[in-house]
């Protein structure tokens, strides 16, 4: 078997931060756009099978170089030490513990950097002596790497080309630059279609340690697993005998307006038995996985067509009789990372509760609803130690970024087992977040985030920043974002209020479903409402005021544009929908306008109506507002002709304002240097009108 030697195991002491933290100055106690870009990332982690190892990476950003590498580590549980086992990657992804026929291995799919066309491989790792093989050499690289439970196989997804293009439709025009473009769907979220189609795979190891030819799972057929744009490895699974998958594909031909995914079951040994266990449930169906005993597979189910943020529910199908029970039934809640407990008795799953993020464990047959986390944090489970009394888990909160620890089970007690950013934080001031009930305009109560700034002392005035969530439908839980990061904006001086107004989950699938059809309705006045509470406060000053917001954030901002009734002094809108007829006509994922706008404004004169009451676009005579517009070139979601338009109106209407340009991002803005310029610009913007004290 050919070997290769990682460089060095390093074993973790104190000093190991040092390098990261080497540059700071002492004058940054507080937190800024560069420390947050110095931050350590947790990504993926894996137990071993006996319950005594963590791996885990973290990912580190250059922010001179305008990138970042990454690192797999491993932690003893035991010992407590932390071993570095590889270094410096500029990818590493897909850890997973498995058997393999030399004994248990680390899998992950990295690419080593030592050329500029390198692509990403399937690599094993000897943890106990460092040994490294290279399972793959494939020219394109692969991606969702999952070994299969008796070690003899991989599986993983390849890019297969199956449409033509144009220079290959008119051979004889080989300099022609054109699309020919015959149905939707022909970009999506921040890239154009690019005539491949993401296949599973899977392939033997054989007694080198290295994998076979591999076999296309889904061969002749142009859909895509996982389902873009966002999901991975988690849309598929082995079987307990390592003999089947159960896999996701969206398999309809009006992609654009269809959610209408389906979970096929395929034997690993014949590609044509591939079969669909949910054919007529029309809306999402995804992340199959096995239980222990192989007697059944549970997975994500989405009731309604078309509605992307409806209840997800956990659906459990019997591989003997095909009968399908919904184990979530009846509960007010939705479901993520379903995980079936080690004796395929139960079934533990995260969800949305009162700003936070929880988990929790029903039975596999329906009911018997425990709580298994609690306390102000955002709660993800990673997997079950052997015991099946502790779990591996993630935390974080608006303070600080995620973590590892230990759970108990039974009691909810945790311990953590990284602090990657520990010897930052030791330095660092840190906000103060408190929740708060808002009276809504309807008699409701609004849930609330407040962040108050280091050192805050209610004796003072400060300046108010009115945060407006995306999605819509995204609850304002306890993540640490690393653009719309609370954190750094209480540390610059603001006082930040975070409302969980209408269309959020965690409070309710009817609280959730309210704002489909009524975008600037009852949501815009639950941000009106905390606002005015927030003003109330003897510690707020009324004459520097904020609204920011991303996406439906940034459509939150320009509709309060024209119907704020001078309670802000400036306002700052990232990826905005300014007008609802054109956003109509340049979107892709029709299916989310159809059910949330009630399909094309000339649908209907009530479905007009509508549009003209809601598009922020109708209100600008009444603007006189400061207002900063940032986009992205390659935002497809919300095009960018959102920003032009919006940014073009303020400045007819002589109105101060500024548009910040990213010709090479999207949705998000990714890069470290445009991630730093970003805030700095954010932050300079605001300065000019609240600028803290």
């Amino acid at each position: 078997m050919k070997m290769m030697n990682v460089n060095r195991i390093r074993l973790i002491g104190s000093s190991f931060l040092f390098s990261v933290i080497a540059c700071l100055t002492a004058e940054e106690t507080r937190m800024s756009p560069e420390l947050l870009w110095k931050l350590g990332r947790l990504g993926g982690a894996s137990i071993s099978a006996d319950g005594e190892r963590v791996a885990y990476t973290v990912r580190r950003y250059e922010l001179a170089e305008d990138k970042g590498t990454t690192s797999l580590f491993l932690r003893h549980l035991d010992r407590g030490d932390t071993v570095e086992l590889v270094k410096d990657w500029p990818s590493i992804g897909e850890i997973q513990f498995a058997e393999s026929p030399f004994g248990e291995r680390l899998f992950f799919v990295g690419n080593q950097g030592l050329s500029d066309d390198e692509t990403a491989q399937a690599w094993s790792l000897n943890p106990l002596d460092g040994g490294l093989v290279r399972l793959t050499e494939i020219e394109d690289g692969l991606a969702n790497l999952k070994v299969s439970p008796t070690g003899k196989h991989i599986a993983f997804t390849l890019e297969i080309k199956m449409d033509q293009e144009v220079t290959e439709i008119y051979e004889d025009l080989p300099k022609a630059d054109a699309r020919i473009i015959d149905s939707l769907m022909f970009r999506h979220w921040n890239a154009w279609h690019d005539f491949k189609y993401t296949h599973l795979h899977v392939a033997p190891i054989g007694t080198d340690g290295r994998a076979g030819t591999p076999v296309d799972l889904m061969e002749g057929l142009r859909a895509n697993c996982p389902v873009p744009p966002f999901n991975g490895s988690e849309q598929f699974n082995w079987s307990p005998d390592g003999l089947e998958i159960a896999y996701t594909a969206k398999i309809v031909e009006d992609w654009a307006e269809s959610t209408d995914s389906d979970i096929y079951l395929v034997r690993v040994n014949n590609p044509s038995s591939a079969t669909n266990i949910t054919k007529g449930m029309l809306g999402y169906d995804n992340n199959p996985v096995y239980s222990p005993d192989g007697s059944r597979i549970a997975f994500h189910s989405m009731e309604r067509p078309s509605f992307e943020s409806d209840r997800n529910r956990i659906m459990v199908f019997n591989r003997t009789t095909s009968a399908l029970l919904d184990a979530t039934k009846g509960l007010d809640r939705t479901a993520h990372g379903a995980t079936w407990t080690g004796d395929s008795t139960g079934i533990l799953f995260g969800s949305e509760t009162g700003g936070t993020g929880q988990l929790f464990r029903v039975s596999s047959k329906g009911g018997n609803l425990g709580q298994l986390s609690f306390g102000r944090y955002n709660w993800g489970l990673v997997g079950l130690l052997p015991d099946g009394r502790r779990a591996l888990v993630s935390f974080m909160n608006m303070e600080r970024p995620k973590e590892l620890a230990i759970m108990n089970l039974a009691t909810g007690v945790h311990e953590a087992i990284t602090d990657i950013n520990g010897e930052i934080y030791e330095s660092l001031e840190l906000p103060t977040v408190e929740e708060r009930w808002v009276k809504a305009t309807d008699g409701k109560r609004i849930h609330n985030w407040v962040i108050y700034p280091p050192g805050f002392d209610r004796s003072k005035k400060w300046p108010l920043l009115v945060y407006c969530q995306g999605g819509p439908q995204g609850q304002i839980g306890q993540w640490f974002s690393y653009r719309w990061n609370f954190h750094l904006m209480a540390a610059q001086g603001y006082v930040v209020v975070a409302p969980n107004r209408r269309g959020l989950p965690g409070f309710g699938r009817e609280w959730n479903d309210q704002i489909s059809g009524d975008w600037g309705g009852q949501a815009m006045q639950d941000l009106l409402a905390s606002t005015d509470a927030m003003l109330a406060e003897s510690y707020i000053d009324s004459d520097r005021t904020g609204a920011i917001g991303a996406s439906f954030g940034g459509y939150s901002v320009y509709w309060l544009m024209g119907n704020h009734e001078d309670r802000f002094k400036t306002m700052i809108a990232h990826c905005g929908v300014f007008n609802l007829e054109s956003m109509y006509g340049s979107t892709e994922e029709l299916f989310f306008v159809n059910w949330d706008l009630g399909g094309p404004y000339w649908k209907s004169d009530e479905v007009q109506r509508d549009y003209d009451r809601f598009s922020p676009h109708r209100f600008v005579r009444s603007w006189n507002t400061p207002l900063m517009v940032i986009h992205g070139q390659k935002d497809f979601r919300v095009p960018v002709t959102q920003g032009i338009e919006a940014f073009t109106a303020a400045q007819v209407n002589d109105i101060p304002s500024r548009f910040l340009y990213f010709p090479n991002e999207g949705h998000w803005v990714m890069k470290p240097q445009n991630g730093v310029l970003w805030h700095r610009v954010f932050f300079e913007w605001l300065g000019r009108y609240c600028h803290p004290h």
